[in-house]
């Protein structure tokens, strides 16, 4: 049995895990947990870089789907060599159960700066990332080594690190390790007859699974092979893609058994992530997931996930801090995010600039601490308040009046109970909901009204 990098000791029974061997069999190890939660990292980039950071970035999320950005979405780590910057961090738990983070090797967008080299870091439980170096994937120039991806190769007893290089045209190339240290010399991996980018790599059963990125045609495929050796993988799906240009696949098999695949929009002035699943990798057959189902980190960037356990989630979360502020996503628009624009409440599209307009402190109530108002954090001074039942950002100039209007009853969602609506405190018939894209406190009769003043509590 070949256990997956995405579901290690997904087999728990009554605190027994199955954990892999060097040679690719499970034996039961007592005490070792189930996965019951993820672990994301990634890198930010915003339409006008302003949220540009090119360090290690984590979130955790309970469902895979609805993320938490820890450390106040800012690095954990950030390389000290090389480019002093990275790409494309990708997390993979190894055989002893501890994990390893590979990136690129390059800080911002200038994709003419060519490495030949990788980052990488240990880390035994996610809450500190130890042992930083960079490990030398080849020694030809002017050739990148972009979006690395990591699989088990029991076949081999060592790990495979595949990744991106151009190399008489753009293709995978893949080195061999046992320690993340030293690697055997790189050969061709995978290459179709048409330039790859962008692989990603999980390991199931006898079958080893490889999704990459067409650049012929700017779709997203999957391959498999019942060997995970070089040169044997076989594209078995029809092309995907959502919005209007999509890469950076990331296949993750999920700790109750289904699967996920993600994709990246091509820049960073699109949706930042789209997702689809399926109930059966052997199909070649995925479902487009609603965005209203799932949230990525603010200003994520070509991540990478992991299954990790109750204890792993909880220390992480400890270590590193929850955000502390939330933002509004709307239920029947879900790709847009309640904003402030020259001091006007808005319901626009995310992703923008600055990013931060639409970062709120929700804190108690300014007339009724039973109640919340919203603080912004990038001008503190300032909450959202209705006058003339629109809803605008003013300062706060401590009358009672201001109080009032700064005040909302937070409930159940009138469109989705698992969701939330916002009660006015002074016009207690009327609630938060958009209205042409402006945000309003109207009284609510329909269902589209429901819908319109329905949003989800989010990092």
């Amino acid at each position: 049995m070949t256990v997956s990098r995405r579901t290690f000791a997904r087999a728990a029974v009554a605190g027994t895990a199955l954990v892999a061997t060097g040679a690719g069999r499970a034996l039961a190890q007592p005490g070792v947990l189930a996965n019951t939660a993820y672990l994301m990292t990634y890198f930010t980039e915003s339409p006008n870089m302003v949220g540009a950071n090119y360090g290690l970035h984590l979130a955790v999320s309970r469902d895979g789907l609805n993320w938490t950005p820890l450390n106040q979405n800012n690095p954990v780590v950030t390389p000290t060599a090389g480019e002093l910057g990275l790409r494309d961090p990708f997390v993979f738990r190894k055989q002893d159960g501890t994990f390893v983070v590979v990136a690129t090797d390059l800080n911002g967008t200038d994709f003419s700066r060519s490495s030949q080299y990788l980052h990488v870091w240990d880390s035994t439980n996610l809450t500190s990332f130890t042992g930083y170096r960079r490990i030398r994937m080849h020694t030809w120039a002017n050739t990148h080594t972009w979006a690395p991806t990591v699989f088990w190769d029991a076949g081999r007893g060592q790990y495979g690190i595949v990744y991106s290089a151009n190399q008489g045209g753009d293709v995978f190339m893949v080195n061999y390790t046992g320690d993340f240290r030293t690697v055997s010399s790189p050969q061709v991996f995978f290459s179709p007859g048409f330039g790859v980018l962008d692989g990603d790599i999980v390991v199931d059963g006898g079958t080893t699974y490889l999704y990459y990125k067409n650049l012929g045609n700017g779709n997203l495929y999957g391959a498999r092979s019942s060997t995970g050796a070089p040169n044997s993988f076989t594209t078995y799906t029809g092309g995907l893609r959502q919005g209007n240009a999509i890469e950076a696949p990331l296949l993750l098999k999920t700790n109750e058994g289904g699967w996920r695949l993600w994709g990246d929009s091509f820049s960073p002035v699109n949706n930042d992530y789209y997702a689809w699943s399926t109930s059966s990798i052997t199909s070649g057959s995925w479902s487009v997931l609603n965005q209203r189902d799932y949230t990525p980190p603010l200003n994520a960037k070509h991540g990478s996930m992991v299954g990790i356990t109750d204890a792993e989630y909880s220390g992480a979360v400890s270590r590193w801090g929850s955000p502390n502020w939330v933002r509004l996503k709307s239920s029947n628009y879900p790709d847009r995010f309640v904003r402030h624009a020259d001091n006007i409440a808005r319901l626009d599209a995310y992703p923008f600039d600055p990013y931060q307009d639409q970062l709120w402190r929700m804190v108690a109530g300014l007339a009724d601490s039973g109640g919340v108002s919203f603080q912004s954090v990038n001008y503190p001074d300032r909450y959202l308040r209705h006058y003339d039942y629109a809803v605008r950002l003013d300062v706060n100039d401590g009358t009672a009046v201001f109080r009032a209007d700064a005040t909302f009853y937070r409930g159940a969602g009138l469109a989705d109970p698992a969701w939330t609506s916002f009660r006015s405190y002074n016009f207690p018939d009327r609630y938060l909901r958009h209205f042409d894209n402006l945000i309003r406190i109207d009284p609510i009769s329909t269902a589209t009204d429901r819908q319109d003043a329905t949003f989800r509590v989010t990092p």
